[in-house]
C-alpha cells in the first residue's frame, strides 16, 4: 500500500489582491459614492485618511480594472517567484504608497485618486531592472518587446491620456527601480521555475 503525502492548496497573495480589487470594484459599481470615500482626494486626506490605502483597491471602470489586474497577475506572479511573496507584496503596497505621496504633492488637491496602477507600475519597475530582456507581449503590438520597453514606454504613453494619475505612476516606478536596484544581487542567486 502505498501513500501520497497530502499538499494543501494554497491560494497565492495575487489572487487574493485580484479578489479584494473585483468584490471593491462591484461594491463601487452598485454605489459611485463608495469612489469618493475610498478614493484619494488630496485636500480631504485630513478628513479620510484610510484613503491613502483604499484607493489602491477602487477602479473607475471595467477596462481599468482588467488593465490593473491581468498586470498584476503577469507581473505579480513572475516577481513572486523571483523574490518570495513577502518581497513582492512589500513592493506592490510600498509602490502603492508612494505613488500616492506623488499624486498628493503633484496633483490637484480638488482630484480623486483611483486604482492599483502605482503598485503595479513599482512591481513592473522592479522587474525591468530585474530581468529588463525578458520578452513580452503588450496588445496591440504583434510581436514580442523587452520588458524595460514595455514598462518605461507604457508610463511615457499612458501618462498623456485624459484622466491618468500619471503622478502615482511615476511614484511606482521610482520605487519599483529602487527594489530591482536593491533585491538585483539577490534575485541573481534565486533559481527561477516556472
Amino acid at each position: 500500500m502505498s501513500y501520497r503525502r497530502y499538499r494543501p492548496t494554497t491560494v497565492s497573495p495575487i489572487v487574493i489582491l485580484i479578489g479584494i480589487n473585483a468584490l471593491v470594484f462591484l461594491a463601487t459599481s452598485a454605489d459611485d459614492n463608495l469612489i469618493y470615500t475610498l478614493g484619494l482626494r488630496p485636500e480631504a486626506l485630513s478628513e479620510r485618511p484610510w484613503t491613502i490605502v483604499t484607493n489602491l483597491f477602487v477602479h473607475g471602470g471595467f477596462g481599468h480594472i482588467l488593465a490593473n489586474m491581468l498586470t498584476l497577475y503577469f507581473f505579480g506572479t513572475y516577481l513572486s517567484r523571483l523574490l518570495g511573496w513577502r518581497d513582492c507584496l512589500f513592493i506592490y503596497f510600498l509602490g502603492g504608497l508612494l505613488g500616492n505621496v506623488f499624486f498628493i504633492l503633484l496633483a490637484p488637491p480638488d482630484y480623486v485618486g483611483i486604482g492599483a496602477s502605482g503598485a503595479v507600475f513599482a512591481l513592473g519597475g522592479t522587474l525591468t531592472v530585474l530581468r529588463p530582456n525578458l520578452r513580452v507581449i503588450v496588445f496591440p503590438i504583434p510581436a514580442p518587446i523587452p520588458l524595460w520597453v514595455a514598462v518605461l514606454g507604457g508610463f511615457v504613453i499612458i501618462s498623456f491620456f485624459p484622466n491618468v494619475a500619471w503622478q502615482a505612476h511615476l511614484g511606482g516606478l521610482v520605487l519599483g527601480l529602487a527594489a530591482g536596484a536593491f533585491f538585483r544581487p539577490r534575485s541573481r542567486r534565486t533559481p527561477y521555475y516556472w
